[in-house]
């Protein structure tokens, strides 16, 4: 479904008339499949973020492409109503001066123009994220963390997406709100049949959710592995990483 082949991203670094370029990522090739979750796992700077954009047609590749059902991401048509995010940063991720209404109803109001379908499909989403019909008028300062998130969410499933890219989406929520969250991506999952990419360097969480991890180093994939096979790592980079993220 998803599909990065032999991508390849660099970026300018130094001062501005500084020639140099830092390669973030080296002949990266992957897939995501129908309802899967696949997680990338890696370090802070190993460039699964930036894998993330590429995903989303944020940016380009430098060379490869990136495909969603063999067409390239790059045209938004391909990308409206089938591929979504969600955030590490949820404060920044939702305008400060939006309801959660206005917020949620911003994307379903490109794909149907129907007011009073979109209303209702509204009180469904928030239903469906463990929020009260209520919530609607309330502004994100009027709420905590966990349910800026849960909004947040809700946005990114209303268009019933094909996939969602979560990029350390519940990494600055608490630990208790984390396990809810992770409840309720696995019930959306469920209920739409949606595949999730979930980027993070939390193999607990991935461990949780995912079907399959990437192991992620430098920019290159280090190795790829079913989730209960986890244990089962085999380069000494994937077994190092795991054995100081988490005790088996």
């Amino acid at each position: 479904m998803l599909k990065v082949d032999r991508v390849e991203k660099s970026y300018k670094k130094g001062g501005l008339f500084s020639s140099g370029r830092q390669m973030i990522l080296k002949n990266v090739s992957l897939e995501c499949r129908n309802g899967e979750c696949l997680g990338i796992i890696g370090e802070s700077g190993s460039g699964k973020s930036t894998l993330g954009r590429l995903m989303l047609g944020i940016e380009k590749p430098d060379r490869g492409i990136v495909l969603f059902n063999g067409m390239n991401v790059d045209d938004r048509r391909v990308r409206s109503g089938n591929l979504s995010v969600v955030f590490q940063d949820y404060k920044s991720s939702i305008n400060p001066f939006f309801t959660v209404k206005d917020a949620i109803l911003e994307p379903l109001r490109i794909h149907n123009k129907n007011r009073k379908q979109n209303e209702d499909k509204l009180v469904i989403l928030l239903n469906q994220v463990g929020l009260p019909s209520s919530y609607q008028n309330k502004y994100p300062h009027e709420l905590s963390g966990g349910e800026v998130q849960r909004v947040c969410i809700a946005r990114a499933i209303s268009t019933e997406p094909k996939c969602i890219i979560f990029d350390e989406a519940i990494s600055s929520l608490d630990v208790s709100v984390q396990t809810q969250v992770l409840e309720l991506l696995k019930e959306l999952k469920r209920i739409y049949n949606m595949s999730y990419i979930f980027i993070t360097h939390d193999i607990q969480a991935a461990a949780y959710i995912c079907d399959r991890v990437i192991i992620f180093r430098d920019g290159q994939i280090e190795e790829i592995v079913d989730i209960e096979h986890l244990k089962e790592v085999k380069s000494v980079y994937a077994k190092k990483l795991l054995k100081s993220l988490i005790t088996f």
